[in-house]
């Protein structure tokens, strides 16, 4: 058998070479466009560990999405807020309607807080197997971000069971609009409900059906809706939703401030309850202004005087075939920030995806009603 030395000698240097590395031949900015596309910043961070040419890129990435993995419960505090509280009212009722209503407010506001408090800088580790520091100091290598979008774990706003609360807010240094469509009750019809089934619940929902009727084909609300605690219930929607807003807003000014290159920044959770959202002019602004603390809490920007259009509609069917019980859509607007009809609506029927943009756009339709809220 022949053998040739020198081909040996050419298949055993072939055998010690080291294998090419395909990212090699890709250029800087390719890679960049799948680490935007990748945008996590928890993958982004693994990345960094895999080549020093990973991890001189990856602080040039412009597209970032931080995700808070978890909250510090926050129900014990609010509570022995509420419990202090309730102890100051001069009677037993006053004390439990207080009590109550502050249960609300606090419990509303507590937890985006501390997940945003997380999120810029306590001591709380979310990326562990990235980073030994918190989630403002992880933000602060990437050195060119342009869209930031932060998701919290869960809507910090407690509501009964098969109910609905959404909110879309924008801000500049304070509350620019602010859009609630509530509902209380959100279900999905099933295949075999019958228009049968639907004419016999409708007389147990109002015990005046026939005025009832009329009300809703004129788009007017009912006389039992300032009764039963319909319109209670819809001021605490309204309330709420604005403190979670502004809470967000407030905590947000480190890393604004941080990141001048930044152009869009969305505040949104997972359950998709609440939305806040800032553009570029918007950041620019929130840059330049102070921001005004409530007088009330030092942990939110103050809310300024508002106006606001309430539509309401006792049932709404969607053409997805969703429910809403009790829809009220409300468009919030400072009172120096007035804007004409034509542009309300359009804000207000974009706010939402659907199906709920299809109840918007169906809302707006019905009778406005006119209401002003004092800062606070």
């Amino acid at each position: 058998m022949l053998s040739d030395p020198a081909g040996e000698e050419v298949v055993g240097k072939a055998a010690r070479a080291p294998m090419e590395d395909h990212f090699d031949r890709l250029p800087n900015s390719v890679l960049l466009l799948i680490f935007n596309k990748v945008g996590d910043v928890k993958a982004l961070g693994r990345c960094c560990a895999v080549s020093r040419r990973f991890s001189s890129l990856v602080p040039q990435v412009d597209s970032v999405v931080v995700r808070v993995d978890c909250v510090i419960s926050g129900d014990a505090a609010a509570g022995a807020a509420s419990g202090e509280a309730s102890t100051t009212g001069s009677g037993t009722k006053s004390r439990g309607v207080l009590g109550q209503l502050l249960r609300v407010l606090l419990g509303s506001i507590f937890r985006p807080i501390q997940a945003i408090q997380q999120m810029i800088g306590s001591k709380k580790v979310i990326l562990a197997e990235v980073s030994h520091h918190s989630p403002g100091e992880v933000l602060r290598n990437f050195r060119e971000i342009r869209r930031l979008r932060i998701e919290l774990p869960g809507g910090e706003l407690g509501v009964d069971s098969g109910a609905l609360l959404k909110w879309k807010a924008e801000f500049g240094s304070s509350l620019e609009s602010c859009v609630i469509l509530g509902a209380t009750s959100f279900s999905r019809r099933s295949a075999d409900d019958t228009a049968d089934n639907t004419a016999a619940a409708a007389p147990e929902r109002e015990p005046n059906f026939a005025a009832s009727a009329a009300a809703e084909e004129q788009g007017s609300i009912p006389e039992s809706f300032y009764t039963n605690g319909g319109l209670k219930l819809r001021v605490v929607w309204t309330i709420t939703s604005l403190i979670a807003a502004s809470a967000r807003h407030y905590l947000l000014q480190q890393i604004v401030a941080e990141h001048p290159t930044l152009e869009s920044l969305v505040l949104t959770d997972v359950d998709g309850q609440g939305m806040l959202c800032m553009g570029k002019e918007q950041l620019a602004e929130f840059r330049r202004a102070p921001v005004a603390p409530s007088s009330s809490s030092s942990n939110r920007t103050q809310v300024p005087a508002l106006n606001m259009k309430l539509w309401y509609a006792p049932r709404l069917e969607l053409s997805a075939g969703y429910t809403l019980e009790g829809a009220t859509l409300v468009a919030i607007r400072p009172i120096d920030r007035p804007t004409k009809k034509e542009t309300t609506d359009a804000f207000v029927t974009a706010a939402f995806d659907e199906p709920f943009g299809e109840a918007a756009k169906a809302m707006v339709k019905r009778r406005t009603y006119l209401l002003e809220m004092n800062p606070f």
